[in-house]
């Protein structure tokens, strides 16, 4: 069964950290693209970054570049978002994806496995 599991999200206060993960199932994740995006309430989904195959190349939103890290470990089937300096905005489902391509970064609507997130949520 071809499956995206998230991991790690949870309660954290402004400037602390968490890392989630997403573990594939199913299907070879090194022939996809992965993307990571969160969807905070009465908002659209948006696009956080994403990694290419090989891991090499990355891409991030204005928004969290500097604060945030994706990296992949093929070997594991696992992508990882570490994500430092939370702020309060920050707060939402976060989700992975998977797209069969090799352009960074697809259209969300080129990603064709999705998970079915993780809550991070940001206050004091």
């Amino acid at each position: 069964q071809l499956q995206l599991v998230e991991s790690g999200g949870g309660l954290v206060q402004p400037g602390g950290s968490l890392r989630l993960s997403c573990a594939a199932s199913g299907f070879t994740l090194d022939d996809y693209i992965i993307g990571w995006f969160r969807q905070a309430p009465g908002k659209e989904r948006e696009g956080v970054s994403c990694i290419s195959r090989s891991g090499r190349s990355t891409v991030y939103a204005d928004s969290v570049k500097g604060r945030f890290t994706i990296s992949r470990d093929n070997d594991k089937h696992t992508v990882y978002l570490q994500m430092n300096s939370l702020k309060p905005e920050d707060t939402a489902i976060y989700y992975c994806a998977a797209a069969p391509l090799a352009r960074l970064c697809p259209t969300r609507r080129e990603y064709v496995y999705w998970g079915q997130g993780t809550q991070v949520t940001v206050s004091s």
